[in-house]
């Protein structure tokens, strides 16, 4: 359809050789994905245990002891692909082509007779995948870079008005209207933040803008500390996702009819591996809130099925129902959940409790804020209940197991005045 052009291929899984690269190219590939091959040659001997923290030669671990054992140089890597670059260019010089460009997508020049001879593909037929389109003068690789619209993205005039910010640390505050079609708003502004003030970013509450409409996907993202983004209105997916220590405030406009706490006011996968930070939405989100969150805070009032699935650090507090097969992967963190339905909760990794003093405190703090940033309804009922012991017997906590025995174990070692981090190692 005259698209080629317009795309990039690539191909990967177990590609060792400058050979597996040609074939990749010949088939229609314009870049390469090397994993294991560059793993190994920084030392991995594939012992296979990358998930239990116990890697001998010290490349997937966070024992600072099996770390030590690590020798890889960056030096070895560039030396590999030096000679898979040497082993393309002989096998291109052999098939007639002068540069890997002209290769692409030329599988006509294939000999799979040996392959296919083999007893083991005896019938197989490889017509399909060999097949070789009449395109004409289309061409077979990308021509086309892609248009982004960068150049009308709504961080630009974000960009603009934060230049005393950028150029003086100054304070900033606007309203300005927003559409669904604002994708990452607060993503650029962000990155230049970033590169001007490093990744500690600004003071807290240095930049501070509301927006009144409805935001389209990854609201927030990647948004750095001393930057507050309000949204007044609704979002869609991937609010916050990246969050690097950033706020996001999300409530319905004034105007709203409609009761917040029981309708969905934010999309699917909120603070998708966010890092640092706090998000907070009056009203209900989607699925999969909380992937992958390893140290933001939120505060939601109900969401769908998997969430904080994988989650490993940071805090959750759920003020109303959550979908099925919550904390699934849920190997690190804290969530405190609101008449928590316990069928609806994936124990294969976590407890649920019930609040001790700190977490009490926890839930208050955070109640309080949700309030005041949002006015949440909820949150207000909740602070505003005659017996609040009562009322925070209401929540419970999920806690991961190993979580909580690192936890104990780094309480025990600063109980000693001993190094934390060293104490864990030996003790779990």
């Amino acid at each position: 359809n005259g698209l080629r052009d317009r795309v990039v291929v690539q191909a990967d899984g177990q590609l060792k050789t400058g050979r597996d690269v040609v074939i990749a190219a010949l088939l229609g590939a314009e870049e390469f994905g090397f994993a294991t091959a560059p793993l190994v040659v920084m030392g991995c001997v594939m012992m296979r245990v990358c998930h239990l923290d116990t890697c001998p030669v010290g490349v997937a671990t966070q024992n600072p002891v099996l770390r030590e054992r690590f020798a890889g140089k960056p030096e070895f890597v560039e030396t590999f692909f030096e000679y898979i670059a040497e082993e393309v260019r002989e096998i291109l010089a052999t098939l007639g082509f002068r540069t890997l460009d002209e290769a692409i997508g030329r599988a006509e020049v294939l000999d799979t007779r040996k392959a296919v001879n083999h007893w083991k593909a005896k019938g197989l037929d490889l017509a399909p995948i060999l097949h070789v389109a009449d395109l004409g003068d289309a061409p077979r690789r990308q021509m086309i870079e892609q248009d982004h619209g960068l150049d009308r993205a709504l961080d630009n005039e974000l960009i603009a008005l934060a230049a005393g910010v950028l150029e003086h640390g100054e304070g900033l505050r606007a309203r300005l209207p927003i559409r669904n079609v604002n994708r990452t708003v607060g993503t650029m502004l962000g990155a230049e933040i970033t590169r001007r003030f490093g990744g500690s970013g600004l003071p807290e509450g240095t930049v501070d803008i509301t927006f009144e409409g409805s935001a389209g996907q990854s609201f927030g993202a990647f948004l750095p500390a001393g930057v507050t983004l309000r949204l007044e209105g609704d979002t869609n997916d991937y609010l916050g996702k990246g969050l690097s220590g950033g706020r996001l405030i999300v409530r319905p406009d004034d105007s709203a009819m409609f009761d917040a706490s029981e309708n969905i006011i934010a999309g699917n996968v909120i603070a998708y591996g966010a890092t640092s930070g706090t998000i907070l939405v009056r009203g209900k989100v989607g699925e999969r809130c909380c992937v992958r969150n390893s140290g933001a805070t939120i505060v939601v009032e109900g969401l769908g099925d998997h969430g904080c699935e994988y989650m490993t650090g940071g805090t959750v507090l759920v003020l109303g129902e959550t979908g099925r097969n919550f904390a699934a992967g849920m190997s690190g963190g804290v969530a405190y959940v609101l008449d928590l339905e316990p069928l609806r909760i994936n124990v294969e990794m976590v407890d649920v409790e019930v609040l001790d003093d700190e977490g009490r405190e926890t839930v208050l703090q955070l109640l309080r804020l949700h309030g005041e940033e949002t006015g949440s309804t909820v949150a207000s009922a909740l602070l505003a209940a005659g017996d609040q012991m009562a009322m925070l017997a209401r929540f419970r906590r999920v806690m991961p197991r190993d979580y909580k025995r690192v936890l104990e174990a780094q309480a025990r070692a600063v109980a000693e005045g001993l190094d934390p981090m060293a104490y864990v190692m030996g003790a779990l």
